[in-house]
C-alpha cells in the first residue's frame, strides 16, 4: 500500500507562491420563514472564489502566499480583504478596485454540491489591465498559480493569459481552468486550453471539468495524453470519491480519496490544489520547468491535497484547514 510522505516545511526566505485570480462572495440560501407575514429567503454570505479559496489554504497551510487580486471597497471586498490577512495572505500587490464585488448564491443539494447564479456582470474581479499585472507580479516567485474566471472574463482575461508566457520564464506555472458554464461557454475554455498548457506546467482539472471540455466518455488517461501534446508536462485531476489521478510526462499515477462524512464540497477543488502545491514548494519542485520532478514526490502532494480537500468537505463552505488541525 502507498503511504505518503509528510510534507515539509518550506525553506525560510523560499520565494513565495503567487495566486492570482477573484473573489467571490458566495452567498447560501437558508430555508424560507416568514417574517410578519411575508415570505423570505435567508442568506449567509462568506468569503469565497476559486483562487482566493486557493490562496488562503496555500497560507494556512504554512506556504508564503501573495494574492494578486483587485479587491472592491464595498461590503464584500473588506470582507475578503479580512479573510485573507487573517490568514496570512500577503496582499501587497492586490489592486483597490472601485468596481463591486463579484456574488454567487449557492443553493446546496442533498449531497452537499452546490448549484451557483452569479452576478459578476462588470464586477471589479475582471477589469485587470497589463500594467496593473505586472507591477502585481513583479519580484521573485517560486509559482505563479491562476485560472478559473479570471482567465476568461473579459476584458482582463487576455492580458491575463499574456502574463502566463511572461511568468514561464521565471516561475513554475499552474493553471486551473474550473469551468463555470453559466458565465462563460464551455468553447471558450476548450478554444484557450492549447495556449495554456502551452505556458503551463501545471494542469489541475476536476472530473466536472472534463466532462464539460472533453468528448463524452473521455477517460482522465486519455485526456492526460492531449494535454502533453499540447505541452504541459503535469496533469492532475481530482475525482470526488474516487480519489485523484495524475500524469508526470505519460507516467500514471493514483491516489485513493480519504473517507470523510461530507458536509458540502464547496472549496474541495481548490483546497487540494493548495494542498498539492505546498507539498511541492516544501519538496523544494516548484520555481523552474519541473525538470526534475519525480513520481514519488507527485503521489505526495496527491495524497496531502486530498487529505485537506477532505477536511474542507467535513465542514460548511470554502473554511480550509490550518497546519495545527492537520
Amino acid at each position: 500500500m502507498y503511504e505518503p510522505s509528510a510534507p515539509t516545511s518550506p525553506a525560510e526566505g523560499a520565494a513565495p507562491v503567487a495566486v492570482l485570480g477573484e473573489c467571490v462572495a458566495d452567498a447560501f440560501v437558508r430555508a424560507p420563514s416568514a417574517s410578519a407575514g411575508t415570505p423570505a429567503i435567508g442568506l449567509d454570505v462568506l468569503p469565497g472564489g476559486g483562487p482566493a479559496n486557493t490562496a488562503v489554504a496555500l497560507a494556512r497551510l504554512g506556504t508564503p502566499t501573495r494574492f494578486l487580486g483587485r479587491l472592491s471597497s464595498d461590503v464584500f471586498g473588506r470582507l475578503f480583504r479580512d479573510h485573507l490577512a487573517a490568514s496570512g495572505v500577503d496582499l501587497s500587490r492586490t489592486v483597490a478596485a472601485s468596481e463591486p464585488s463579484t456574488l454567487a448564491v449557492a443553493d446546496l443539494d442533498d449531497d452537499g454540491r452546490a448549484d451557483y447564479s452569479f452576478h459578476a456582470e462588470n464586477t471589479a474581479d475582471w477589469q485587470w489591465t497589463p500594467r496593473e499585472l505586472a507591477a502585481a507580479s513583479g519580484g521573485p516567485l517560486s509559482c505563479l498559480h491562476t485560472g478559473s474566471l479570471a482567465l476568461v472574463r473579459t476584458p482582463g482575461g487576455p492580458a491575463v493569459e499574456e502574463l502566463l508566457e511572461d511568468a514561464a520564464t521565471r516561475a513554475t506555472v499552474s493553471v486551473d481552468p474550473n469551468v463555470r458554464p453559466l458565465l462563460v461557454e464551455p468553447a471558450v475554455y476548450r478554444a484557450a486550453l492549447p495556449r495554456w498548457c502551452a505556458a503551463a506546467d501545471i494542469l489541475r482539472l476536476s472530473d466536472d471539468d472534463l466532462a464539460h471540455l472533453m468528448p463524452e466518455g473521455a477517460s482522465p488517461e486519455a485526456a492526460a495524453d492531449i494535454f502533453h501534446r499540447d505541452g504541459v508536462p503535469l496533469v492532475v485531476v481530482t475525482l470526488g470519491a474516487g480519489g485523484v489521478f495524475a500524469s508526470l510526462g505519460g507516467e500514471r499515477l493514483r491516489v485513493p480519496a480519504p473517507q470523510v462524512d461530507v458536509v458540502d464540497s464547496v472549496g474541495a477543488g481548490d483546497t487540494f490544489m493548495a494542498g498539492f502545491l505546498h507539498s511541492l514548494h516544501g519538496a523544494g519542485a516548484l520555481g523552474g520547468r519541473l525538470d526534475g520532478l519525480r513520481p514519488g514526490q507527485v503521489k505526495d502532494a496527491m495524497a496531502f491535497g486530498a487529505r485537506v480537500a477532505a477536511a474542507v468537505c467535513a465542514v460548511r463552505g470554502a473554511n480550509p484547514p490550518w497546519a495545527s488541525e492537520l
